[in-house]
């Protein structure tokens, strides 16, 4: 049996660049932050994998951080919602991506990348870029909201048929059945 996952842990099952908005859960209704302090943030960077990652993370890193999810946020409802990203936003973004991104490495089984990452710029610069790529790219028309109405998280819809409304079927998903069924009693 699965364990059930707690509102503390991240959420590392979407698009790379929507990882961060994910670190805000029930946007929806009572948002749960899960980057209240520093060291919040380099866990989160050591569960995406940026386990070589040497800056020491700052209270102002933090709210560069928090301050960049919120960028995301709205440019990923901007995309679901076909409106146009915000000016302020798209030279959040495009100013984030121009700093240098993270290094890719083989593992040491050389099997498998990793990315080097030594500033925290460099994290966000990858994600400015995975943005960038998803808006201009094909699946920027599967970009949408998560139906729960206490997520409202981003995510992009990769099912064959394209109509999945939930971020995930885990979490959300299992929300929304369980209350119909209670409703339904």
């Amino acid at each position: 049996m699965q364990a059930r996952r707690t509102k503390k842990e991240f959420r590392l099952d979407s698009r790379f660049c929507f990882k961060l908005p994910a670190t805000l859960g029930d946007r929806g209704t009572m948002p749960y932050e899960r980057l209240n302090v520093a060291d919040d943030l380099a866990r989160w960077l050591a569960e995406l994998g940026f386990t070589d990652f040497t800056h020491v993370i700052s209270e102002q890193d933090l709210e560069l951080t928090k301050h960049f999810r919120e960028v995301v946020q709205r440019a990923g409802e901007a995309l679901a919602k076909g409106q146009t990203i915000k000016r302020k936003d798209l030279n959040e973004i495009n100013t984030t991506a121009m700093l240098p991104p993270p290094i890719p490495q083989l593992s040491k089984n050389g099997q498998h990348s990793i990315w080097l990452a030594t500033e925290l710029g460099a994290v966000l610069s990858m994600i400015a870029r995975d943005f960038i790529e998803l808006a201009t790219g094909p699946l920027s028309a599967q970009v949408k909201l998560c139906a729960h109405p206490s997520c409202q998280g981003v995510f992009v819809d990769e099912s064959r048929p394209k109509n999945r409304r939930w971020c995930s079927m885990q979490t959300c998903g299992n929300l929304m059945k369980k209350t119909k069924i209670q409703q339904r009693n």
